[in-house]
């Protein structure tokens, strides 16, 4: 039997960060998909937590991240507000706050698409130079060309 499309949910992961791209990737899902109903939305925010030795003291380490999550707090807080004021249940949305050491954070983002079961991921386009893009590559290129199972959109 097939089920009608407006009752399947659907599983949309953002990856946000404090950038202006990040915000447009979330304005722009809230814009096309306006509240949909059929949509589940994960707002995600790595922390890319640093090796033990690039603190001086825990004192130090302590501190930045007080600050990072405060950081992570407001840009998820800021992403939920525009997708609720665009007609998304709050119920349908969920921050979560990664603290994890990550190589790449598009392998990160990967890895969290893969474990909440993610459809689709959405990323903000960071528009590094090419320069740039050949010495550290680019997040949003990465998850492209490495995403299985699942579609990306690429937001400039």
């Amino acid at each position: 039997m097939i089920q009608a499309f407006d009752r399947l949910i659907h599983h949309l992961l953002i990856a946000v960060d404090e950038s202006e791209n990040s915000r447009r990737a979330v304005s722009y899902v809230a814009k096309l998909l306006e509240g949909m109903p059929s949509f589940k939305v994960m707002l995600l925010h790595i922390i890319n937590e640093p090796e033990e030795d690039f603190f001086a003291d825990d004192g130090e380490r302590e501190r930045w991240m007080a600050e990072k999550q405060e950081t992570a707090e407001r840009v998820l807080d800021e992403a939920m507000t525009v997708l609720v004021g665009e007609g998304f249940e709050p119920e349908r949305v969920f921050p979560l706050i990664k603290v994890r050491y990550c190589p790449s954070i598009a392998e990160c983002i990967l890895h969290e698409a893969e474990a909440s079961q993610s459809e689709t991921i959405v990323v903000g386009r960071k528009g590094v130079s090419h320069k740039e893009e050949f010495l550290f590559g680019s997040v949003s290129n990465r998850i492209v060309h490495e995403a299985k199972d699942c579609t990306v959109w690429v937001v400039e």
